[in-house]
């Protein structure tokens, strides 16, 4: 199985990915608390429309392996650019997903943006979750503090309710997404590093990527939905929007935070033109 191993990292880590396809290189960097298998609906049409896709398992996730230490977002993009490294991408596209986007902005931070021609932030937490005083429509502390306290009281049993709400279940269930859907991402999320799943909880809940914004130099589309109920737009994508300079800014009427599932032709449609333009 074919494993990328980040020397860099204060302990070893061995991420696993698929690459498939040929052309420009599209990498997508998965949300909490799943795995590269979120990205079903999406790997098949981005090999299809004739680009190279390689999806991996952020550290402690999915195949990948599961660290002690390092969850912080500074880690988590060095992984990304020891894959970027050792395949030699060039002219990379980088999509995050949720919490995946704030490896993107990070790794524009710490790398800069010589081997990215574009970027994608799909129902993205950039650039804060948090609720603060200059940050009204965040999610208040006390909320973010219970999801803690519950993941480390009784982990599966809090992932068993989580997708539910990921994906508005009670409005969109049968039509959109299935109850085999809440078993499948529960299967995911169950097998995670425990510590890891709290680890990266902690990061996407608490960094601030506001004073990072100016990194993103490169065209980035945003894409949410405006029923998220996971991630508020109001502290995400219209924040996001307005603070890069060169983005494009896509809102998907009714869509939750999992519309990557939920919405998959109206996200694969944007997403598709997004890097043929």
């Amino acid at each position: 199985m074919p494993f990328i191993t980040n020397k860099t990292a204060k302990e070893q880590v061995d991420i696993f990915y698929e690459d498939y396809g040929s052309g420009q290189p599209v990498i997508l960097i998965h949300g909490w608390p799943l795995s590269r298998k979120s990205w079903e609906q999406q790997v098949w049409k981005i090999v299809e429309e004739g680009f190279r896709c390689i999806a991996y398992d952020r550290r402690g996730f999915g195949t990948s392996s599961s660290p002690w230490g390092e969850y912080d977002y500074s880690a988590l993009a060095g992984d990304l650019n020891a894959i970027i490294e050792k395949l030699d991408l060039k002219d990379a596209i980088i999509v995050g997903f949720s919490m995946g986007g704030g490896e993107v902005v990070r790794y524009l931070t710490d790398y800069g943006s010589s081997r990215i021609a574009k970027a994608a932030l799909i129902s993205s937490i950039i650039p804060l979750v948090k609720q603060k005083s200059d940050n009204p429509d965040g999610v208040p502390e006390d909320a973010l503090n219970g999801i803690i306290v519950a993941l480390q009281k009784d982990r599966v049993g809090f992932l068993k309710e989580f997708s539910k709400g990921f994906y508005n279940y009670d409005e969109n269930k049968g039509e959109r997404v299935s109850e085999a859907q809440l078993d499948y991402d529960f299967t995911i999320a169950s097998f995670a590093s425990p510590r890891a799943t709290i680890q990266t909880a902690l990061s996407w809940m608490h960094t601030d990527f506001r004073s990072e914004l100016k990194n993103v130099t490169v065209p980035t589309l945003i894409v949410h939905g405006d029923a998220d109920a996971t991630v508020p737009i109001e502290t995400s994508a219209k924040q996001a929007a307005e603070g890069i300079k060169y983005s494009t800014y896509e809102v998907v009427k009714g869509a939750p935070h999992g519309l990557n599932v939920t919405h998959p032709d109206e996200l694969n449609k944007i997403l598709i033109s997004f890097l043929k333009k």
